[in-house]
């Protein structure tokens, strides 16, 4: 029987995603003969985990699927065994990283990592608390559904269940490491308004995730693609291909990875959207094989992001994002450029080839970036009220945000470097227990 972890990470009130992850998990112990390990990392305050928790409680009994329904006091203290246990030259720092005073995206699903070797699990299906499953005919489209049928298999095994293989014969005899579908619905990123408000603005700020190299036509062919996932179609029938998946047909709401993972995590950086996606292009640049579904998961927001709070925070990790883009953008080119190379003997990952790259685009002139900041200075004040204001902030905090973009790509190079001697140590470190619901 084949264990996986099929995780939540979470920092909103989200009873009823814990109860349709909940109905996923059994679908999985169901018709796949699997172990589901059903990791709920919560960082939620008191109310909300107490609701959790009794979220937790009433999902129904099977002897298949086992439930750990952590708080950060809990995931903190695993973390800070397992550091130990690797010997890590600087704890302190990889805690922080691991376990960040501040959102972060990478920092949650790299625990998720940790943990799911921790339980033995050969695979990792991450969801989102602000998502939810498509329903056709009063069924749940549930992805894990294509994930089983192909991750960890060899890819010339499963061209034998998908719709359509594209993948070239010389990827044949290596296995799947990833399994994706995207979303429908709302934007990915909230910056719907911008667009309503004035589309030549919006093609601006999002033309800035491309390389300053890069053409009129390619940006605007990134812009039109950017954040819009699957469209709005609903599900009507399976459809699925093995290829090298094209990162930018897949969302992290929607994911499962198999061994990649334990060979690289994920970057650490804080109040960052999409620091998370990294191992998404790794997979494509290294030529592993992927399969790309349809059983997208619907988006959608929540009422936090139309508080004034909400808004600015929001805005500020679009920014963070865009600087961070000067770094990855060198660093998915130099992939792209190696190819193969960044595999070992055996088909793996060499996460000293990832860390090398990361730590070389640390030292890139940050002049890029400061046009960057140039044009979404001049972005928001056109678009006025609100952004406006926001542009002021922007400007206060110009200099940190330049220096906190370095100091992530800084941290995300450390973290490859210390990986695979802290998920070694993870194998080893007993996961915190939930009381009533492990076996």
């Amino acid at each position: 029987m084949r264990r996986i972890c099929l995780t939540l990470p979470t920092n909103r009130p989200c009873t009823a995603t814990i109860s349709a992850i909940g109905e996923e998990a059994a679908y999985a112990a169901r018709h796949f003969d699997a172990e589901v390990h059903l990791l709920i990392l919560d960082s939620c305050d008191t109310p909300a985990h107490a609701e959790h928790a009794d979220a937790v409680r009433r999902l129904p009994h099977d002897p298949r699927i086992v439930v750990h329904h952590l708080d950060e006091t809990q995931q903190r203290d695993f973390l800070r065994r397992a550091i130990e246990r690797a010997a890590a030259t600087k704890p302190d720092l990889l805690l922080d990283l691991m376990l960040p005073d501040r959102l972060s995206y990478g920092a949650c699903t790299n625990r998720a990592f940790l943990i799911a070797a921790a339980l033995g699990c050969e695979s990792v299906h991450r969801r989102d608390s602000d998502s939810r499953y498509q329903t056709v005919n009063g069924e749940t489209v549930f992805p894990v559904h294509h994930e089983l049928l192909s991750l960890g298999r060899r890819a010339s095994d499963a061209a034998d269940d998908v719709t359509e293989n594209a993948l070239a014969p010389e990827h044949a005899g290596k296995g799947v490491a990833m399994v994706g579908g995207s979303f429908v619905g709302e934007l990915s990123v909230d910056i719907g308004e911008i667009l309503r408000i004035d589309p030549g603005v919006y093609h601006d700020m999002v033309s800035l995730w491309a390389p300053g190299h890069w053409s009129a036509e390619q940006k605007r062919q990134l812009v039109e693609e950017s954040f819009r996932g699957a469209g709005t179609d609903p599900f009507a029938e399976d459809h699925s291909t093995l290829a090298l998946v094209d990162p930018m047909r897949v969302d992290m709401c929607n994911i499962a990875f198999h061994g990649v993972h334990e060979r690289v995590p994920l970057p650490p950086a804080t109040d960052t959207i999409g620091s998370d996606y990294f191992l998404i292009h790794l997979v494509h640049d290294a030529a592993l094989p992927g399969v790309l579904h349809n059983r997208n998961i619907v988006n959608f927001y929540t009422g936090e992001r139309r508080t004034d709070a909400g808004f600015v925070a929001y805005q500020l990790r679009f920014v963070k994002f865009l600087l961070s883009m000067l770094y990855f953008n060198f660093v998915y080119d130099r992939m792209a450029r190696d190819g193969g190379a960044l595999l070992d003997d055996e088909g793996h990952v060499r996460a000293s080839a990832v860390a090398r790259l990361a730590a070389e685009s640390a030292g890139l002139d940050t002049g890029e970036n400061v046009r960057r900041l140039d044009a979404l200075d001049a972005a928001y004040r056109q678009l006025g009220g609100r952004y406006a204001e926001f542009a002021d902030l922007l400007g206060q905090r110009r200099e940190r945000l330049l220096d906190e973009a370095r100091g992530d790509i800084e941290d995300f190079a450390l973290l490859v470097e210390t990986w695979g001697p802290l998920v070694d140590a993870a194998r080893l470190t007993a996961v915190p227990p939930t009381p009533g619901r492990q076996s």
